[in-house]
């Protein structure tokens, strides 16, 4: 029997996809924090076998896609998942599976990557589950500026910056200077005999942090965050806007529930906050941000009707 149209809404509103000239669906596994476990690895495969055509594929979103499921199977595989732990989501006009680079352990990292990412998981994916949102609403983190999870073609993007806490007094204005050496920008350089760091060329990487044996550059520099909105990649790009100023990690969640309240309020239906941006004013936008006024509206924003054109 052919499947209607409200049939394939119904299940792709659960995270399952139908597949191209078939009756049947891929499921999409979202992983909190971006891991799967080896456990949970072992339970998808059991999944794509019993349930699927025993393909698998992870997506750009960091989910895994199990192909080939029939759909009077969707809620059995469901149930199924769900007692290994495992939840198909990833799909709507909603906070889709946050994405995170490896600096939890990649060298480069400046700060837990994947860790935040389990926090905005559960606050924002499960937490604002039942929150219909204008279209998508992507949020991706990233460890350093090498950038390589894209926050700025993100809605919402977080990068981690370690600023180098530079002590002149401790610099020796050795020959060969070891912070120098591994500025990837040239901000760092020795200038008569002392090193000097141009803060319009330092890009807040990290590298140089912990390099200088005589502590020039402080170990334990600080990690601020640059926030990007509005960044969209695809048919239509868009590069994030960058907020005006780093923020400190207190201020990333406040932030965060603010952009999506200001979507949420002024935001067309089928419109990404880019363009949302783009029609109102990102300077109108980003003075909501750094205040708290939305936040006293923030019920009020959540029962209202999605705007109409």
């Amino acid at each position: 029997m052919a499947l209607s149209a409200a049939q394939i809404a119904e299940v792709k509103g659960k995270g399952f996809l139908r597949n191209r000239g078939t009756e049947c669906f891929s499921g999409r596994i979202v992983a909190a924090g971006t891991i799967f476990t080896a456990d949970d690895l072992m339970a998808v495969a059991e999944i794509a076998r019993r349930f699927g055509n025993g393909k698998t594929a992870f997506t750009a979103r960091q989910a895994v896609e199990v192909f080939g499921i029939p759909y009077d199977k969707i809620d059995e595989v469901i149930k199924f998942a769900e007692e290994r732990g495992l939840h198909f989501g990833g799909t709507g006009n909603k906070v889709r599976p946050v994405v995170a680079c490896k600096g939890t352990t990649c060298v480069y990292g400046n700060f837990d990557t994947q860790g935040l990412a389990e926090k905005i998981h559960q606050k924002y994916y499960v937490g604002w589950s039942a929150v219909t949102l204008p279209h998508k609403f992507k949020i991706a983190v990233g460890g350093c500026p090498n950038s390589c999870m894209k926050p700025s073609l993100n809605d919402f993007g977080i990068e981690g910056h370690r600023i180098p806490k530079y002590d002149s007094q401790q610099c020796r204005g050795c020959k060969t200077c070891t912070v120098e050496r591994s500025c990837p920008t040239g901000a760092a350089r020795l200038e008569g005999g002392k090193l000097i760091i141009d803060d319009e060329l330092c890009t807040g990487c990290g590298v140089c942090v912990g390099k200088c044996p005589f502590n020039a550059v402080e170990a334990e520099s600080r990690v601020m965050y640059q926030i990007y909105v509005g960044g969209t990649w695809g048919k239509t790009s868009r590069m994030g806007t960058p907020l005006s100023r780093l923020v400190g990690e207190d201020e990333i969640f406040p932030i965060l529930e603010k952009t999506m309240l200001w979507f949420r309020e002024n935001a067309f239906a089928k419109e990404r906050l880019g363009k949302a941006i783009d029609r109102i004013g990102f300077d109108k936008m980003e003075k909501e941000l750094f205040s708290n006024d939305i936040l006293e509206r923030k019920q009020s924003i959540l029962e209202q009707e999605i705007k109409q054109r």
